[in-house]
């Protein structure tokens, strides 16, 4: 069965709604420039050697005078350095950290992208009303401790997963589906770009090319395949996850969508009643890609 057959249509055109609103968003080529390079090797799972494909970093250029202007991205920013790697690590919040993942979640919550995001989930009856009970529920989902591994004290979160990354007793990747957190961690030489993984039907991306599947090492630790959004702003990426999450119960969601010419399956992980992991796997990105 092709993946046209099972395009949601109604959240594709949520979430175009939600792509044309995300005026924060960068624009590739002006407020960043890429580099692929070479295409990425096989890595055999449990391994952490890779072919390194790419001898220079992914992101040549991000406007960094923007990272730290625009509200919501400071506010993302200032969130990546507040977690423990590990798994198996308890994780402690402070009163600063919970007052920083509040900051965020009040600057998003005043984007049209995620005003949209909840009209969509009230009238669906799976938000309160009002932002700020909203807001006690994003809080719930995304920012909750809890125990990945079972019996080792609270020690991850969605979000750390998804934007932040964290890893299996610091031996495996988990998450780290975020751009920011990509250029940032590159920047310090924590990552290491090892090349991009080609799709099925299109042997390789464009530059300017706003969801990629990537290979990278971080901290010595390779992830064969990270897929990503890249120059999204953070509000974009919380609202389609979000919805997804909040209109399912089951313990994997994957849905097929289409954003702008980008064909997609956002996946989303339950974890009880918060967000395991969630993050775009790009299917396909032009017309002809699909025959």
């Amino acid at each position: 069965m092709s993946s046209r057959q099972n395009l949601n249509h109604e959240l594709s055109k949520l979430f175009n709604k939600l792509w044309d609103a995300d005026v924060n968003r960068f624009t590739p080529g002006k407020d960043y420039r890429i580099s692929l390079q070479g295409k990425a090797g096989y890595v055999p799972t449990g391994t952490n050697n890779a072919k390194d494909s790419a001898s220079h970093p992914l992101f040549l250029y991000v406007n960094e005078e923007r990272l730290h202007n625009v509200k919501t991205f400071a506010a993302f920013v200032s969130l990546l350095d507040n977690y423990e790697m590990s798994t198996g690590v308890t994780e402690v919040v402070t009163p600063e950290e919970v007052a920083e993942n509040n900051s965020f979640l009040d600057a998003i919550l005043e984007t049209a992208v995620m005003k949209m995001a909840h009209e969509y989930l009230v009238q669906k009856k799976l938000a309160k009303p009002t932002l700020k009970d909203f807001k006690t529920q994003l809080y719930s989902i995304w920012f909750q401790l809890y125990s990945r591994e079972g019996g080792r004290g609270t020690d991850s979160c969605g979000f750390e997963h998804v934007f932040v990354g964290e890893s299996k007793r610091g031996h495996e990747i988990m998450g780290l589906h975020n751009w920011v957190q990509f250029y940032l961690q590159e920047k310090r030489n924590h990552i290491d770009y090892k090349g991009y993984v080609a799709r099925q039907y299109k042997s390789r991306p464009d530059e300017d090319d706003q969801v990629l599947n990537l290979q990278f090492s971080w901290k010595e630790m390779v992830k064969p395949v990270g897929s990503s959004f890249i120059g999204v702003s953070p509000e974009f990426e919380f609202a389609l996850f979000t919805v997804i999450f909040l209109l399912s119960q089951e313990k994997v969601t994957k849905e097929v969508v289409r954003i702008e010419e980008y064909e997609l399956q956002i996946i989303v992980y339950r974890h009880g009643r918060f967000i395991g992991t969630a993050y775009p796997v790009l299917l396909s990105s032009n017309n002809e890609d699909l025959y």
